[in-house]
Protein backbone atom coordinates (compact mmCIF):
# COMPACT_ATOMS: atom_id res chain seq x y z
CA UNK A 1 0.00 0.00 0.00
CA UNK A 2 1.51 2.93 -1.13
CA UNK A 3 0.58 6.58 0.52
CA UNK A 4 -0.48 8.87 -2.44
CA UNK A 5 -2.08 11.87 -0.89
CA UNK A 6 0.76 13.68 1.22
CA UNK A 7 4.55 13.44 -0.36
CA UNK A 8 6.01 14.35 2.87
CA UNK A 9 3.66 12.00 4.84
CA UNK A 10 6.89 9.19 6.15
CA UNK A 11 6.79 5.80 4.31
CA UNK A 12 9.44 3.19 4.27
CA UNK A 13 12.49 5.27 2.03
CA UNK A 14 11.71 8.12 4.62
CA UNK A 15 11.41 7.14 7.96
CA UNK A 16 10.45 9.77 10.58
CA UNK A 17 12.20 10.72 14.24
CA UNK A 18 9.99 8.22 16.29
CA UNK A 19 10.91 4.79 16.83
CA UNK A 20 7.73 2.80 16.84
CA UNK A 21 6.36 4.99 14.12
CA UNK A 22 9.28 3.38 11.84
CA UNK A 23 8.91 0.16 12.95
CA UNK A 24 5.13 0.59 11.57
CA UNK A 25 5.88 2.37 8.50
CA UNK A 26 7.89 -0.98 7.60
CA UNK A 27 5.40 -2.87 7.99
CA UNK A 28 3.16 -1.38 6.06
CA UNK A 29 4.34 -3.25 2.91
CA UNK A 30 2.28 -6.04 4.38
CA UNK A 31 5.06 -8.73 4.92
CA UNK A 32 5.21 -10.31 8.06
CA UNK A 33 8.43 -9.88 9.51
CA UNK A 34 10.97 -10.58 12.89
CA UNK A 35 12.18 -8.98 15.59
CA UNK A 36 15.51 -9.65 14.79
CA UNK A 37 14.74 -8.67 10.47
CA UNK A 38 13.42 -5.38 12.07
CA UNK A 39 16.14 -4.47 14.56
CA UNK A 40 18.74 -5.20 11.58
CA UNK A 41 16.50 -3.35 9.29
CA UNK A 42 16.43 -0.25 11.59
CA UNK A 43 20.05 -0.71 13.63
CA UNK A 44 17.76 -1.10 17.04
CA UNK A 45 18.24 -3.07 19.66
CA UNK A 46 15.94 -5.91 19.69
CA UNK A 47 15.31 -5.65 23.08
CA UNK A 48 14.38 -1.91 21.78
CA UNK A 49 11.94 -3.23 18.67
CA UNK A 50 10.25 -5.98 21.39
CA UNK A 51 8.73 -2.77 22.95
CA UNK A 52 7.76 -0.84 20.46
CA UNK A 53 6.14 -3.96 18.85
CA UNK A 54 4.41 -4.24 22.25
CA UNK A 55 3.02 -0.92 22.21
CA UNK A 56 2.00 -1.61 18.72
CA UNK A 57 0.18 -4.42 19.59
CA UNK A 58 -1.62 -2.63 22.00
CA UNK A 59 -2.67 -0.31 19.96
CA UNK A 60 -4.49 -3.03 18.08
CA UNK A 61 -2.10 -2.03 15.15
CA UNK A 62 0.15 -4.97 14.84
CA UNK A 63 -0.20 -8.59 15.52
CA UNK A 64 1.99 -11.96 15.35
CA UNK A 65 1.39 -14.37 12.17
CA UNK A 66 2.85 -17.13 12.88
CA UNK A 67 6.49 -18.22 13.53
CA UNK A 68 9.86 -17.74 10.96
CA UNK A 69 11.97 -20.46 9.72
CA UNK A 70 13.82 -21.55 12.29
CA UNK A 71 17.37 -22.08 11.81
CA UNK A 72 17.85 -23.87 15.12
CA UNK A 73 16.69 -23.25 18.63
CA UNK A 74 13.06 -21.73 18.97
CA UNK A 75 11.13 -20.62 15.92
CA UNK A 76 10.92 -16.54 15.89
CA UNK A 77 7.21 -15.22 16.06
CA UNK A 78 6.18 -13.30 12.92
CA UNK A 79 4.89 -9.38 13.11
CA UNK A 80 2.82 -7.71 10.63
CA UNK A 81 -0.41 -5.48 10.40
CA UNK A 82 -3.28 -6.50 11.88
CA UNK A 83 -5.55 -5.88 8.99
CA UNK A 84 -9.27 -5.93 11.64
CA UNK A 85 -7.97 -4.63 14.59
CA UNK A 86 -9.25 -1.23 13.71
CA UNK A 87 -11.29 0.07 11.06
CA UNK A 88 -11.92 3.46 8.73
CA UNK A 89 -15.40 4.34 7.36
CA UNK A 90 -15.41 5.57 3.80
CA UNK A 91 -18.51 7.59 2.47
CA UNK A 92 -19.20 8.72 -0.83
CA UNK A 93 -21.73 11.18 -1.26
CA UNK A 94 -23.00 11.82 -5.03
CA UNK A 95 -25.41 13.79 -6.43
CA UNK A 96 -28.61 11.47 -5.92
CA UNK A 97 -26.92 8.48 -3.72
CA UNK A 98 -24.94 8.69 -0.59
CA UNK A 99 -22.84 4.95 -0.37
CA UNK A 100 -20.96 4.14 2.81
CA UNK A 101 -18.58 1.37 3.79
CA UNK A 102 -16.56 -0.14 7.04
CA UNK A 103 -12.70 -1.16 5.57
CA UNK A 104 -10.25 -2.97 7.65
CA UNK A 105 -6.08 -1.45 7.14
CA UNK A 106 -5.83 -2.80 4.28
CA UNK A 107 -8.72 -1.13 2.23
CA UNK A 108 -10.75 -4.60 2.61
CA UNK A 109 -14.83 -3.74 2.46
CA UNK A 110 -16.32 -5.29 5.49
CA UNK A 111 -19.73 -4.09 5.23
CA UNK A 112 -21.30 -1.40 3.29
CA UNK A 113 -24.80 0.01 2.92
CA UNK A 114 -26.38 3.18 0.31
CA UNK A 115 -29.53 5.15 -0.35
CA UNK A 116 -30.87 6.71 -3.47
CA UNK A 117 -30.07 10.62 -1.28
CA UNK A 118 -30.57 13.75 -2.99
CA UNK A 119 -27.53 16.23 -2.40
CA UNK A 120 -30.10 18.96 -2.97
CA UNK A 121 -31.33 17.63 0.48
CA UNK A 122 -28.92 19.72 2.08
CA UNK A 123 -25.97 18.57 4.53
CA UNK A 124 -28.03 17.91 7.76
CA UNK A 125 -30.07 15.58 6.06
CA UNK A 126 -27.39 13.48 3.61
CA UNK A 127 -25.15 13.56 6.75
CA UNK A 128 -28.20 12.29 9.39
CA UNK A 129 -28.35 9.34 6.99
CA UNK A 130 -24.99 9.00 7.41
CA UNK A 131 -24.52 9.20 11.22
CA UNK A 132 -26.88 6.53 11.36
CA UNK A 133 -26.05 4.27 8.54
CA UNK A 134 -22.56 4.04 10.39
CA UNK A 135 -24.05 3.29 14.14
CA UNK A 136 -25.96 0.21 12.55
CA UNK A 137 -22.70 -1.11 10.21
CA UNK A 138 -20.66 -0.88 13.54
CA UNK A 139 -22.96 -2.64 15.45
CA UNK A 140 -23.43 -5.29 12.47
CA UNK A 141 -19.83 -5.81 12.64
CA UNK A 142 -19.86 -6.18 16.28
CA UNK A 143 -17.50 -2.71 16.54
CA UNK A 144 -17.32 -0.13 18.71
CA UNK A 145 -17.76 3.33 17.61
CA UNK A 146 -13.56 3.77 19.25
CA UNK A 147 -12.68 0.81 16.38
CA UNK A 148 -12.98 3.77 14.20
CA UNK A 149 -9.29 5.36 13.09
CA UNK A 150 -10.39 7.89 10.86
CA UNK A 151 -13.61 8.65 8.60
CA UNK A 152 -12.65 9.52 4.53
CA UNK A 153 -15.63 11.47 3.20
CA UNK A 154 -16.07 12.42 -0.91
CA UNK A 155 -18.29 15.38 -2.02
CA UNK A 156 -19.72 16.13 -5.30
CA UNK A 157 -17.72 19.47 -5.40
CA UNK A 158 -15.36 21.68 -4.41
CA UNK A 159 -13.63 21.27 -1.06
CA UNK A 160 -11.22 23.18 0.29
CA UNK A 161 -8.81 20.81 1.53
CA UNK A 162 -7.26 22.13 4.42
CA UNK A 163 -10.50 22.78 5.81
CA UNK A 164 -12.66 19.89 4.61
CA UNK A 165 -15.65 22.79 4.02
CA UNK A 166 -17.38 22.10 0.29
CA UNK A 167 -17.19 26.15 -1.38
CA UNK A 168 -19.52 27.49 -3.44
CA UNK A 169 -20.45 23.76 -4.82
CA UNK A 170 -23.00 24.03 -7.87
CA UNK A 171 -25.52 21.42 -7.56
CA UNK A 172 -25.26 20.96 -3.42
CA UNK A 173 -27.78 23.98 -2.08
CA UNK A 174 -26.99 25.00 1.77
CA UNK A 175 -23.77 22.92 1.43
CA UNK A 176 -21.32 26.09 0.97
CA UNK A 177 -18.62 26.30 4.02
CA UNK A 178 -20.35 23.80 5.80
CA UNK A 179 -18.38 22.18 7.94
CA UNK A 180 -18.43 18.57 7.39
CA UNK A 181 -15.84 17.26 9.49
CA UNK A 182 -17.29 19.35 12.47
CA UNK A 183 -20.40 17.68 11.81
CA UNK A 184 -18.79 13.75 12.95
CA UNK A 185 -16.06 14.67 15.00
CA UNK A 186 -17.58 15.37 18.18
CA UNK A 187 -19.58 11.93 17.43
CA UNK A 188 -17.07 9.50 16.32
CA UNK A 189 -13.96 10.90 18.10
CA UNK A 190 -11.51 10.42 14.85
CA UNK A 191 -10.33 13.13 12.51
CA UNK A 192 -11.99 13.33 9.21
CA UNK A 193 -10.59 13.79 5.66
CA UNK A 194 -13.07 15.22 3.46
CA UNK A 195 -12.21 16.10 -0.33
CA UNK A 196 -13.65 16.23 -3.70
CA UNK A 197 -15.75 12.86 -4.86
CA UNK A 198 -13.34 12.95 -8.80
CA UNK A 199 -9.99 12.95 -6.20
CA UNK A 200 -11.34 9.78 -4.10
CA UNK A 201 -12.22 8.16 -7.22
CA UNK A 202 -8.92 8.39 -8.68
CA UNK A 203 -7.31 7.10 -5.40
CA UNK A 204 -9.51 3.79 -5.10
CA UNK A 205 -8.96 3.62 -9.37
CA UNK A 206 -5.31 3.64 -8.79
CA UNK A 207 -5.12 1.54 -5.57
CA UNK A 208 -7.68 -1.05 -7.24
CA UNK A 209 -6.47 -1.31 -10.74
CA UNK A 210 -3.03 0.62 -11.71
CA UNK A 211 -0.80 0.45 -8.28
CA UNK A 212 2.42 0.87 -10.17
CA UNK A 213 1.14 3.70 -11.79
CA UNK A 214 2.55 7.20 -10.78
CA UNK A 215 0.79 9.18 -13.81
CA UNK A 216 -2.67 8.82 -13.76
CA UNK A 217 -5.87 11.47 -14.50
CA UNK A 218 -9.50 9.84 -13.66
CA UNK A 219 -12.16 11.67 -15.38
CA UNK A 220 -16.15 11.39 -14.00
CA UNK A 221 -18.28 11.55 -16.40
CA UNK A 222 -22.18 12.00 -14.89
CA UNK A 223 -24.08 14.64 -13.41
CA UNK A 224 -21.29 16.77 -13.40
CA UNK A 225 -18.08 16.72 -14.84
CA UNK A 226 -14.66 16.77 -13.29
CA UNK A 227 -11.23 14.83 -13.03
CA UNK A 228 -8.71 13.77 -10.43
CA UNK A 229 -4.90 14.06 -11.22
CA UNK A 230 -1.76 11.86 -9.80
CA UNK A 231 1.34 12.76 -10.87
CA UNK A 232 4.67 11.55 -9.89
CA UNK A 233 2.69 9.36 -7.62
CA UNK A 234 0.51 11.72 -5.60
CA UNK A 235 -2.62 13.18 -5.36
CA UNK A 236 -2.48 16.66 -7.09
CA UNK A 237 -5.03 19.14 -5.61
CA UNK A 238 -3.60 22.61 -6.57
CA UNK A 239 -3.05 25.53 -4.37
CA UNK A 240 -7.10 26.06 -2.79
CA UNK A 241 -7.80 21.95 -3.31
CA UNK A 242 -9.61 22.42 -7.21
CA UNK A 243 -6.86 20.96 -9.68
CA UNK A 244 -8.56 18.99 -12.16
CA UNK A 245 -11.89 21.01 -12.29
CA UNK A 246 -12.18 20.68 -15.99
CA UNK A 247 -16.10 20.57 -15.97
CA UNK A 248 -16.02 24.16 -16.35
CA UNK A 249 -13.44 24.43 -18.78
CA UNK A 250 -14.51 26.50 -21.59
CA UNK A 251 -15.48 24.94 -25.14
CA UNK A 252 -15.81 26.93 -27.98
CA UNK A 253 -18.96 24.26 -29.62
CA UNK A 254 -21.00 25.24 -27.06
CA UNK A 255 -20.01 29.19 -26.99
CA UNK A 256 -24.23 29.78 -26.33
CA UNK A 257 -24.78 26.81 -23.81
CA UNK A 258 -25.36 28.39 -19.88
CA UNK A 259 -23.94 26.54 -17.37
CA UNK A 260 -25.28 26.02 -13.82
CA UNK A 261 -21.96 27.27 -12.74
CA UNK A 262 -22.78 30.84 -14.28
CA UNK A 263 -20.68 30.67 -17.65
CA UNK A 264 -21.49 29.65 -20.77
CA UNK A 265 -19.78 26.94 -22.82
CA UNK A 266 -18.68 24.66 -20.17
CA UNK A 267 -17.42 21.11 -21.04
CA UNK A 268 -20.01 20.17 -18.26
CA UNK A 269 -22.88 22.05 -19.88
CA UNK A 270 -22.55 20.43 -23.36
CA UNK A 271 -20.75 16.73 -22.13
CA UNK A 272 -22.72 15.72 -18.94
CA UNK A 273 -25.11 13.17 -18.42
CA UNK A 274 -28.33 15.84 -17.75
CA UNK A 275 -26.54 17.71 -20.84
CA UNK A 276 -27.25 14.89 -23.00
CA UNK A 277 -30.90 14.13 -22.03
CA UNK A 278 -31.71 17.78 -22.66
CA UNK A 279 -29.99 17.55 -26.01
CA UNK A 280 -32.11 14.01 -26.82
CA UNK A 281 -35.28 15.36 -25.90
CA UNK A 282 -35.23 18.30 -27.87
CA UNK A 283 -35.60 14.63 -30.69
CA UNK A 284 -38.05 13.90 -28.55
CA UNK A 285 -36.32 10.77 -26.96
CA UNK A 286 -37.15 10.65 -23.25
CA UNK A 287 -33.90 10.97 -21.11
CA UNK A 288 -33.33 13.50 -18.03
CA UNK A 289 -30.24 11.30 -16.37
CA UNK A 290 -26.89 9.87 -17.13
CA UNK A 291 -29.33 6.75 -16.65
CA UNK A 292 -31.59 7.40 -18.98
CA UNK A 293 -28.93 8.24 -21.72
CA UNK A 294 -27.25 4.47 -21.25
CA UNK A 295 -30.20 2.60 -21.33
CA UNK A 296 -30.95 4.11 -24.63
CA UNK A 297 -27.33 3.63 -25.94
CA UNK A 298 -27.87 -0.17 -24.85
CA UNK A 299 -30.89 -0.30 -26.48
CA UNK A 300 -29.05 0.40 -29.88
CA UNK A 301 -30.50 4.47 -30.89
CA UNK A 302 -28.85 6.22 -33.18
CA UNK A 303 -29.46 10.05 -31.50
CA UNK A 304 -28.37 8.56 -28.43
CA UNK A 305 -24.75 7.10 -29.32
CA UNK A 306 -24.24 10.08 -31.27
CA UNK A 307 -24.62 11.86 -28.43
CA UNK A 308 -22.40 10.15 -26.23
CA UNK A 309 -19.35 10.13 -28.86
CA UNK A 310 -19.39 13.54 -29.32
CA UNK A 311 -19.91 14.04 -25.57
CA UNK A 312 -16.54 12.03 -25.55
CA UNK A 313 -14.86 14.34 -28.18
CA UNK A 314 -15.90 17.25 -26.54
CA UNK A 315 -13.78 15.79 -23.07
CA UNK A 316 -11.24 14.25 -25.81
CA UNK A 317 -10.69 18.08 -26.38
CA UNK A 318 -10.15 19.40 -22.88
CA UNK A 319 -8.19 16.33 -22.04
CA UNK A 320 -5.82 17.02 -25.02
CA UNK A 321 -4.43 19.81 -23.16
CA UNK A 322 -4.02 17.94 -19.95
CA UNK A 323 -1.87 15.63 -22.02
CA UNK A 324 0.26 18.70 -22.72
CA UNK A 325 0.41 19.73 -19.72
CA UNK A 326 0.80 16.48 -17.15
CA UNK A 327 1.57 13.76 -19.67
CA UNK A 328 -0.29 10.86 -17.84
CA UNK A 329 0.37 7.15 -19.11
CA UNK A 330 -3.06 6.37 -17.81
CA UNK A 331 -6.52 8.73 -18.75
CA UNK A 332 -9.56 6.30 -16.84
CA UNK A 333 -13.35 7.49 -17.53
CA UNK A 334 -15.62 6.85 -15.21
CA UNK A 335 -19.00 7.83 -13.85
CA UNK A 336 -22.75 6.39 -14.51
CA UNK A 337 -22.10 7.99 -18.35
CA UNK A 338 -18.70 5.49 -18.92
CA UNK A 339 -21.56 2.55 -18.85
CA UNK A 340 -22.09 3.99 -22.30
CA UNK A 341 -19.19 1.79 -22.85
CA UNK A 342 -16.75 2.39 -25.95
CA UNK A 343 -18.85 4.87 -27.42
CA UNK A 344 -17.80 7.77 -25.33
CA UNK A 345 -14.02 6.57 -24.72
CA UNK A 346 -13.77 6.42 -28.64
CA UNK A 347 -14.91 9.71 -29.14
CA UNK A 348 -12.02 10.66 -26.17
CA UNK A 349 -9.71 8.33 -27.79
CA UNK A 350 -10.55 10.05 -31.40
CA UNK A 351 -9.86 13.36 -30.48
CA UNK A 352 -7.02 12.40 -27.68
CA UNK A 353 -4.58 10.47 -30.25
CA UNK A 354 -5.46 12.60 -32.63
CA UNK A 355 -4.36 16.37 -31.23
CA UNK A 356 -2.08 15.25 -29.01
CA UNK A 357 2.00 15.10 -29.86
CA UNK A 358 2.99 11.61 -30.41
CA UNK A 359 5.84 11.15 -27.65
CA UNK A 360 2.88 11.78 -25.22
CA UNK A 361 0.41 9.69 -26.27
CA UNK A 362 2.95 6.57 -27.58
CA UNK A 363 2.11 5.00 -24.56
CA UNK A 364 -1.04 6.31 -23.24
CA UNK A 365 -3.98 4.33 -22.34
CA UNK A 366 -7.13 5.85 -22.60
CA UNK A 367 -9.71 2.93 -20.59
CA UNK A 368 -12.97 2.58 -18.73
CA UNK A 369 -12.56 2.16 -15.34
CA UNK A 370 -12.33 -1.19 -13.44
CA UNK A 371 -13.22 -0.05 -9.73
CA UNK A 372 -16.49 1.31 -11.34
CA UNK A 373 -18.94 2.29 -8.88
CA UNK A 374 -16.69 0.42 -6.13
CA UNK A 375 -13.65 3.65 -7.10
CA UNK A 376 -15.26 6.17 -4.72
CA UNK A 377 -15.46 3.76 -1.64
CA UNK A 378 -12.35 2.45 -1.91
CA UNK A 379 -10.43 5.94 -2.33
CA UNK A 380 -12.34 7.09 0.45
CA UNK A 381 -11.09 4.20 2.42
CA UNK A 382 -7.52 5.19 1.34
CA UNK A 383 -8.21 8.83 2.00
CA UNK A 384 -9.05 7.96 5.24
CA UNK A 385 -6.02 4.60 5.82
CA UNK A 386 -2.94 7.06 4.58
CA UNK A 387 -3.96 9.56 7.35
CA UNK A 388 -4.78 7.41 10.29
CA UNK A 389 -1.47 5.21 9.49
CA UNK A 390 0.95 8.16 8.79
CA UNK A 391 3.89 8.33 10.77
CA UNK A 392 2.76 11.25 12.99
CA UNK A 393 -0.33 9.91 13.64
CA UNK A 394 0.89 6.90 14.68
CA UNK A 395 3.65 8.78 16.94
CA UNK A 396 0.61 10.39 18.53
CA UNK A 397 -1.43 6.98 19.55
CA UNK A 398 1.77 5.64 20.74
CA UNK A 399 1.87 8.72 23.50
CA UNK A 400 -1.81 9.02 23.90
CA UNK A 401 -1.64 4.93 24.98
CA UNK A 402 1.09 5.65 27.37
CA UNK A 403 -0.12 8.49 29.12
Amino acid sequence: MTDITNPNDGHINALGSSVTSDLFQILRDGRPRTRTELSAMTGLARSTVALRIDALMRLGLVGPVGDAVSTGGRPSSQFAITASGRVVLAVDVGASHVRIAISDLTGRIQAEMGAPIQVAEGPEAVLGWVETAARELLEKLGRDPGDLLAIGIGLPGPVEHSTGRPINPPIMPGWDRFDVPGRFRDIFDAPVLVDNDVNIMALGEREHAWPDVDHLVFVKVATGIGSGVISGGYLQRGAQGTAGDIGHVYVARGADVPCQCGNRGCLEALASGPALGRALREVSLEAVTSQDVVELVKRGNIDAIQAVRQAGRDIGEVLTTCVSLINPSVIVIGGSLAQAGEHLIAGVREVVYTRSMPLATEHLQITQSKAGPDAAVLGASMLAIHHALSPENIEAMVVGASI
